[in-house]
């Protein structure tokens, strides 16, 4: 077997595959937001020198406000880039006041004289984080967002301008969006969140995929440990270590099987043989007295008659009735020795409606005596059945003696029916009689089961024995008082 096709060898490339998965995703993931900082503080520093640009322009156009400027059709103070990230830009004059801003907020306002009220730079206090303050020396005192650790979403960059006037400054306001840095800061974070939580599902599957056949061997050991040794193990179509295991699980449960089959069998045959042997010696010790009363009551009938009328009736009844039990007693014996001999079946072709006419002048008879009616329908193209002539005459023998008993004195109907059917031949024999209880079905078949109290319980398993060597079925189906119907199905001849 190829190490790749082991549990153990796919479990490694897994492990592999998601560790080389991870840093790859990682690397990407650093690279990405390397590449986007370095994008961000390029577009950052644009900003700024587009800010830096518009507040000297400011500066030496003191008649036009910034907010003019940048509404100007086809202006290139401020691109359409930098506008997303400039948030303000102020002009701050020598004497730190805001003396221009692109938002109103801080604009100066005109008053009643003429002249205009500017906002202190010191009362901007809610300008963000001042970058790189100390660039400015002992002027840093002035500004009000000089302390680092102020909080804000942006940030400020102040540029001295040197005019007539005075040193100037020009405060560019950036946005910074922390939301959306602390996303980029936790993007490789979330990136291996769901790396290990993909990793865990996989790890999850393969213990499963592992754990289940042995699961799976488990409840099987268990039945098998019961008797059930006709349980098999799915999943042996796999190739690793379990699919193997599988399939020898599954070799060994089928030869614990045949094994105990063929140990049935030969238990069977050691008792049939048993039987056999001893049904012999005691038939023969049997049928010799046996055969002697039979003689003796010939002869009483045929020289002890009495001459009287009504006694010769009474002594013909008596001789009659003990010849009857003497003959039932000889056929127990014949149904005996037949099931406990080896069945040795002479095959030949042989028309199936011969032999199931042949049977039935052996009940017409009583059938008539008993006003039940008997039935053959054979339909068209029947083909020979391959079988024993004395065989199978014996087993439609034992079929219609049992339906014509079950319907008694009461009457009824005994119907056969012959079909061809998938290279058999199919016979049902039904009857109309008592029926069979449901909780007898599956014994009726077996040797010495009988609910009649003559009977030897010998007459199903017969046939049972004679379909089995003819390599055919029986079954039966009955209802309680509604009758039973027995199937056969005998190989045709070729």
């Amino acid at each position: 077997m190829s190490f790749f096709q082991t549990f153990r060898g796919r479990l490694l490339v897994v492990l592999a595959l998601l560790i080389v998965a991870t840093l790859g995703i990682q690397f990407y993931l650093n690279y990405r937001t390397q590449q986007e900082n370095i994008a961000l503080r390029d577009a950052q520093a644009e900003a700024l020198r587009e800010g830096i640009i518009l507040g000297t322009a400011g500066i030496t156009l003191p008649d036009e406000r910034m907010a003019d400027l940048v509404d100007l059709p086809d202006q290139t103070y401020l691109g359409e880039n930098a506008r997303k990230l400039v948030a303000d830009v102020l002009i701050i004059d020598n004497k730190w006041q805001i003396w221009d801003s692109l938002s109103e907020k801080y604009w100066p306002t005109r008053n009643d004289d003429g002249t205009y009220t500017y906002t202190m730079l010191a009362d901007a206090d809610d300008l963000p984080p001042l970058s790189e303050g100390e660039r400015l020396g002992a002027d840093l005192q002035h500004f009000p967002n000089r302390a680092a650790n102020k909080k804000s979403d942006g940030e400020a960059h102040a540029l001295p301008i040197d005019t007539s006037q005075g040193r100037w400054y020009v405060m560019v306001v950036l946005k910074n969006n922390k939301s959306e840095a602390a996303w980029r800061a936790a993007l490789p974070l979330v990136a291996t969140l769901a790396v290990l939580l993909i990793s865990t599902l996989i790890t999850f599957g393969l213990v499963w995929r592992f754990t289940r056949p042995i699961a799976n061997l488990s409840n099987a050991a268990r039945r098998v440990a019961e008797g059930d040794l006709a349980v098999r193990v799915p999943g042996e179509g796999r190739t690793d270590e379990m699919g193997q295991l599988a399939q020898r699980f599954n070799e060994m449960t089928a030869e614990l099987e045949k094994s105990k089959e063929l140990e049935a069998q030969l238990q069977q045959a050691e008792k049939s043989a048993v039987i056999g042997r001893l049904g012999s010696a005691i038939a023969h010790e049997i049928r010799n007295p046996l055969n002697y009363i039979n003689l003796t009551l010939d002869h009483l009938r045929a020289k002890f008659a009495p001459d009287d009328a009504e006694k010769r009736e009474t002594f013909e009844k008596l001789t009659a009735q003990l010849k009857a039990e003497v003959a039932r007693i000889n056929q127990q014996i014949t149904d005996f020795l037949n099931y406990s001999r080896p069945a040795k079946a002479n095959l030949q072709p042989i028309d199936a409606r011969k032999v199931v006419e042949d049977s039935l002048r052996l009940v017409e008879g009583q059938a008539a005596e008993n006003n039940i009616k008997i039935g053959v329908i054979e339909h068209e193209g029947v083909p020979k059945i391959l079988g024993d002539p004395e065989f199978l005459r014996s087993l439609f023998n034992n079929l219609f003696i049992n339906a014509v008993q079950s319907m008694g004195t009461a009457g009824g109907g005994l119907n056969v029916k012959i079909l061809p059917e998938d290279g058999f031949v199919r016979l049902d024999i039904s009857d109309t009689g008592a029926g069979i209880p449901e909780e007898n079905l599956a014994k009726i078949f077996e040797p010495y089961f009988s609910t009649k109290d003559t009977g030897t319980g010998l007459g199903l398993a017969i046939v049972q024995k004679i379909v089995d060597v003819h390599n055919g079925t029986v079954s039966v189906e009955s209802k309680l008082n509604n009758g039973t119907r027995f199937t056969v199905r005998l190989p045709k001849a070729d």
